[in-house]
């Protein structure tokens, strides 16, 4: 068996991934149908308009997507239709999805639709493909604080069954991560996990500012933490994982050449790493190829890959019964290779 097919059928949690980045092609191609304007339906033009300058860009190709979502059957068409293509060609088990609630009720879905159309479409998820949909609820950084404001009322007073994380998206630059610390202390008391991105395009300060201001238990990115090794120390101490996603730094110019990836560093250093798609067809990538790459520059064989996928489990915020029979469904994969 080659190492990519043992990974297209190697089970696996994945933890940074967000919900709209996660509409391929099919689906992008379908809401442009029953939406025309800004965003083509025809494959070889969404090809084009995938094609990303730069994070600024990406920024603006991925609100266009959004613009897309303009009602709760648009919602539950995109978060079942993600499930079944991470189900059936990704071979996942569970996942920690990252939606924005906040940029589909500023364009006029009631929070409370919002919240019944992903729920609908998670116990679909679970009943026709066996997946586990968790939600991480962030804040779209670029919209600043009563977005942040608007996130923390919809995790007060409408949450949902799969709710658990309350995280920081978008821009880096010129949004400081500790005006947002009242949300997360609120979001916190109210049992959510914190899981701020920080370090993407930023440095490690945006780092330290996530752990000691936001509480972060996982880091989304943290590339730049490779440029500290008193951080890196800290966070191998600490076993606060990072969300690493390189195809995604690649592609928004974070970092210029795969080869160049600090992943490997992390590894030295100790930290708890995850590997992750984030948006993968707007990046034109899968998990499964996000471990290829990973198992290149981590020089990683079957087991090796094993464990990276075990690591997502841990580091996951699934309930410990069914982190064990996971762990050991890959176990059982591995051995059986």
């Amino acid at each position: 068996m080659s190492l990519t097919d043992f990974i297209a059928g190697l089970p696996k949690a994945e933890l940074h991934v967000h919900h709209v980045g996660s509409a391929s092609p099919r689906i992008v191609s379908e809401l442009a149908e029953r939406h025309p304007g800004v965003v083509p339906s025809d494959p070889d033009a969404l090809a084009d308009f995938f094609a990303f300058r730069d994070f600024g860009h990406f920024i603006e190709v991925y609100l266009a997507v959004v613009d897309l979502i303009r009602t709760p059957e648009d919602i539950r068409l995109l978060t079942y239709e993600v499930a079944r293509e991470m189900a059936q060609t990704q071979s996942l088990r569970y996942a920690e999805l990252t939606c924005t609630p906040y940029t589909s009720v500023v364009r006029g879905i009631p929070i409370e639709a919002y919240g019944e159309a992903i729920e609908d479409a998670r116990a679909a998820a679970l009943r026709d493909f066996g997946l586990r949909l968790q939600w991480i609820y962030d804040i779209p950084g670029e919209s600043g604080l009563p977005a942040a404001d608007a996130t923390l009322e919809f995790v007060l007073k409408n949450p949902t069954d799969g709710l658990i994380g309350f995280g920081l998206g978008g821009p880096e630059v010129g949004v400081p991560r500790p005006q947002f610390q009242p949300h997360f202390d609120a979001a916190r008391a109210a049992g959510l996990h914190s899981v701020p991105h920080a370090g993407e395009t930023t440095g490690p300060q945006t780092i330290w500012d996530a752990i000691n201001v936001l509480g972060a238990e996982r880091i989304g990115h943290g590339t730049s933490a490779a440029q500290d090794p008193e951080l890196l120390a800290h966070l191998a101490e600490t076993g606060i994982p990072l969300e690493v996603c390189p195809s995604s730094n690649i592609a928004t110019r974070a970092v210029e050449r795969l080869e160049d990836h600090p992943i490997r560093a992390f590894r030295d250093a100790g930290v708890q790493v995850t590997v992750n798609s984030d948006d993968p067809p707007m990046f034109s990538t899968t998990l499964n190829h996000e471990y290829a790459i990973a198992a290149d520059l981590l020089g990683l064989d079957e087991a090796g890959l094993g464990d990276l996928a075990k690591a997502a489990v841990d580091a996951s915020f699934a309930d410990d019964a069914f982190k064990a029979q996971l762990r050991g469904e890959i176990d059982s994969y591995v051995a059986e290779r």
